[in-house]
């Protein structure tokens, strides 16, 4: 999503070769999210590109499919005998002006009755939430890339970078000239940074797993998103069966990744803990790596040390509800204009090194 969303904003200002190591784009985190538009979700320099991306997802431009989000409200529960997570969220929600709807345990008891009654003390409701159509706004931004001119190029995993007056770049696919490379390489970053001559940042990939149950009784499709607010799980229903996720963020390392038992074992316990479905069968399960700078915040803008290179990484859990603003954040640095977005919170430099190159010619 990271690339696609750059090329498409890039468009006709430059040339670009999107080069893919898989065979099809979108094979691992991309096309493995369980997305969701919560405006809420993320740190203070998050929030600002959740609060960017919003009218390009209200009303996507021509070459897309639409509606791109489905409302999906999100509710937000207390661990039996832990308050404080449920404060503290009403507190961030107040404080960036996405007041919630407080429930009690009348109200969850009546609107949700599928929950524990150990569960339903008390709850958030966030309304202005939404399902994202995360097929559709891949294609939309890969197609429209292609419209402006981008090449996108698969299984051309990068394995040689070389730069002097410009970048060579030496691929499965076949070799390639540049003015600029960018990292948008997701859990790879740090490692393609290195082939580059870039020091790491120091980004986690961390796993995590989604596990579709078929459940009784067939959960009613406009149940919200349900996440406990101390963050242990998260569900949500999707065509007749219900999707969980256990809210793991296991260490890892860069590769196709697959769920250990365990981790479905623990994700089945915790929907089970707070609801009173009965689980029939696991119909399908998952893992993707979500991808975290030390401070948990994207990387956009160039290597301080290496000339022509750009970062576009690090969006953790947030690249897909962002996309749009990243995309078109990372476009404005590139191309030396003036971005919407305030891109100081997401330079590489912030981790300690001095900027000495400066953008290159598109």
């Amino acid at each position: 999503m990271a690339g696609a969303s750059l090329a498409y904003f890039l468009g006709s200002h430059a040339e670009v070769a999107l080069l893919e190591g898989e065979d099809a784009p979108g094979y691992h985190t991309t096309g493995r999210s369980a997305a969701f538009w919560v405006p809420s979700y993320g740190g203070r320099a998050v929030l600002a590109l959740t609060a960017a991306s919003r009218d390009f997802f209200m009303d996507p431009p021509p070459g897309f499919a639409r509606p791109l989000l489905t409302p999906r409200p999100a509710l937000h529960l207390a661990a039996p005998g832990d308050d404080a997570a449920l404060a503290g969220l009403a507190t961030k929600l107040a404080a960036a002006g996405l007041p919630p709807e407080p429930l009690g345990a009348a109200a969850l008891g009546e609107r949700f009755p599928m929950l524990r009654p150990q569960w339903a003390r008390a709850g958030l409701l966030e309304q202005d939430c939404w399902d994202i159509d995360v097929a559709a706004l891949h294609a939309g931004f890969l197609g429209g890339a292609k419209r402006a001119g981008a090449r996108l190029v698969t299984t051309a995993r990068v394995e040689r970078l070389v730069h002097d007056e410009h970048w060579r770049i030496a691929t499965s696919a076949g070799n390639f000239d540049a003015d600029v490379v960018v990292d948008a390489a997701g859990a790879w970053a740090d490692g393609l940074a290195v082939l580059a001559g870039a020091a790491p940042l120091g980004l986690k990939p961390l796993r995590r797993t989604m596990v579709v149950l078929d459940v009784d009784p067939v959960p009613d499709p406009a149940l919200p998103v349900t996440f406990d607010a101390a963050g242990s799980f998260y569900f949500k229903p999707d065509a007749g069966r219900m999707w969980v996720c256990p809210h793991d963020e296991i260490p890892d390392v860069p590769r196709d990744v697959a769920p250990e038992e365990l981790d479905i074992a623990v994700a089945i316990d915790r929907f089970e803990s707070a609801t009173r479905y009965r689980v029939k069968r696991v119909e399908r399960h998952w893992a993707g790596l979500r991808t975290f700078a030390p401070d948990r915040a994207p990387v956009f803008g160039f290597d301080p040390r290496v000339a022509g290179l750009f970062w576009c990484a690090g969006q953790g859990g947030i690249g897909i509800q962002t996309a749009p603003a990243a995309g078109r954040l990372c476009a404005d640095l590139l191309l030396g204009r003036t971005p919407a977005v305030d891109p100081a919170p997401f330079e590489p430099a912030r981790f300690g090194a001095t900027r000495t190159s400066s953008p290159a010619r598109p």
